[in-house]
């Protein structure tokens, strides 16, 4: 249209040229020649031809509109019911009709800003165009993850969703390592499947290696201390990636979406929902699948994916074949220094004693400490592994062997231990629930809430009685109040009887046998000072005893 325009004040534009431009934009003549008149009169319109006039003060979306929208989730109908309400007030202009609002919010907000109103971040990004890294060679660069499985499994006798630790190369798709955790996983997992990922013997080769770098998303367990002690050790670079950013890591987080629809989803225990608010029903009678046997299927599906799987990006290879295909050179460490490096070492130097050695109030032997007795040693060992240590010379560094816990309990105890505090723990959540269990009656009208279960004033007070009782008998301490004084005939030290409670005052006899240290205690009334012959038999603590 700025081109048309040109030419009428270059006085050169014909009816050819209007037609060739209705030609190409599909209308007619005079809709182009009505433009043109338009544009001469407002230079606006010559950026959106063909607008009307009733639409340049058309409604459009404001900061407020787009604040409701994310408060109400993209309810369109709802914001409108809100806009409403202010408009009532006298805090906004009236809002148009819904249907012009909805038109306003397609015309005015992208795709990815009305996922992102109603979804969050994560259904934005969805509508979001990323780049794509360069493959680069193997072992350039490794991603890390921990990812739940959706899938129930018997972990004795309970029921639990485990976790998995991989490291997978960028450059070839190839799962390095993989960790399977019954539980949370831990710093520990993160070193058991570095471990599994550098060593290129069996089970876990022929792929293997040191990686140049690392990458993982900011999980504690990857940045530990440990964990990154081993790095250090190693010449690995970590590459912490900021928080929320699956798509800097997209190829362990393509294996985790992976793993989960063509493997997972077949698996008895299945756990993920079909959609938000619907719960998938499972059978009644559905075997759920051990620890042991999910870890073996686990395995087996990544020694497929490695190689029988052929991704498109490989062109036709399986990830195993394009690492092995790759000439970049290795860098190979071996089992026995890979253990070492992979230990956590709590920086105290410890001596060997006749017990062997002493780590967290526990002895550990072995038959090499025969003879070391008093030689200064250093305790590295694997995080939550507390049956073994390794034990290393303190001045030289050197290695000199595992040790293993003394006194170890038998499983059947370790198993009663288990099910002993178990039942502990069910019974105290038993009791703090019911304790803080309240009970309101069911309003029909606005008004307070009113609780139930009304007590007397009398019930309160012998409740409240019974617990301050039970909190004396708590605080009370054994010598709150003294002992007795002794008998008469006892000679007893200064320092016990200046403990006891004085007893009331006697009446003595020539008779009567002296008491020495006792005359304060058992005489109140009197303060003569004690003769020589006292002294010496008060100071020296006598022979009796209480």
């Amino acid at each position: 249209m700025r081109r048309l325009l040109a030419l009428r004040r270059e006085q050169k534009l014909t009816t050819g040229h209007v037609r060739v431009a209705a030609d190409a934009l599909g209308v007619r003549e005079r809709a182009v020649w009505r433009w043109l008149a338009a544009a001469e009169e407002d230079s606006a319109a010559a950026a959106a031809p063909g607008e009307r006039a009733r639409y340049h003060g058309r409604f459009t979306v404001t900061a407020e509109v787009r604040a409701l929208l994310g408060l109400w989730k993209g309810n369109v109908a709802a914001v409108h019911r809100e806009l409403t309400a202010r408009a009532a007030r006298g805090e906004c202009d009236p809002p148009p009709s819904v249907p012009t609002l909805h038109r306003a919010i397609r015309r005015d907000l992208t795709p990815g800003e009305r996922a992102g109103l109603a979804g969050g971040e994560r259904e934005a990004r969805k509508h979001d165009v990323f780049l794509s890294r360069p493959r680069g060679w193997r072992n350039q660069v490794w991603e890390a993850d921990h990812v739940q499985a959706p899938v129930l499994v018997d972990v004795e006798g309970a029921t639990r969703r485990p976790w998995v630790t991989w490291f997978v190369d960028c450059a070839s798709n190839t799962v390095m390592g993989v960790a399977v955790t019954p539980g949370h996983p831990s710093r520990e997992s993160v070193l058991a499947a570095l471990r599994a990922a550098v060593v290129r013997e069996e089970p876990f080769g022929p792929q293997g290696g040191l990686p140049e770098k690392v990458r993982v998303d900011r999980g504690k367990d990857f940045l530990s201390r440990t964990v990154t002690a081993a790095f250090n050790a190693l010449d690995v670079t970590v590459e912490d990636l900021p928080a929320y950013t699956p798509h800097l890591k997209g190829t362990v987080e393509g294996l985790n979406r992976a793993v989960e629809s063509m493997f997972l989803a077949a698996l008895p225990g299945y756990a993920r929902q079909p959609r938000p608010g619907r719960r998938r029903a499972r059978p009644k009678d559905e075997v759920l699948l051990d620890f042991e046997d999910f870890t073996t299927r686990l395995l087996d599906w990544v020694a497929w994916w490695n190689t029988s799987h052929h991704p498109a990006p490989l062109k036709g290879l399986s990830p195993l074949q394009a690492w092995e295909a790759d000439p970049t050179p290795l860098r190979e460490i071996g089992a026995d220094e890979l253990w070492t490096f992979t230990l956590e070492d709590d920086g105290r130097v410890r001596v060997l004693s006749t017990k062997g050695v002493r780590f967290r109030n526990r002895d550990y032997v072995a038959a090499w400490m025969t003879g070391l007795a008093g030689e200064r040693v250093r305790v590295r060992f694997m995080p939550h592994h507390d049956r073994r240590i390794e034990v290393f010379d303190a001045t030289t560094e050197r290695y000199l062997g595992p040790a293993e816990l003394a006194d170890t309990a038998t499983p059947e105890q370790i198993s009663a231990v288990r099910t002993a505090r178990a039942a502990r723990t069910r019974h105290l959540r038993q009791d703090l629930a019911a304790a803080q269990r309240e009970r309101y009656a069911a309003a029909t009208r606005p008004g307070k809430p009113q609780r139930l279960a009304t007590a007397t004033e009398a019930e309160a007070g012998m409740e409240l009685a019974a617990a301050e009782r039970s909190d004396l008998s708590r605080l009370a301490l054994p010598d709150l109040i003294p002992p007795a004084a002794p008998p008469a005939g006892w000679r007893t030290p200064a320092s016990l009887a200046a403990r006891t409670r004085r007893a009331p005052a006697e009446t003595t006899t020539a008779d009567d046998p002296p008491r020495s240290g006792t005359a304060d205690t058992h005489h109140p009334d009197t303060t003569a000072a004690p003769g020589p012959d006292d002294a010496g038999t008060g100071a020296s603590g006598g022979g009796g005893s209480r």
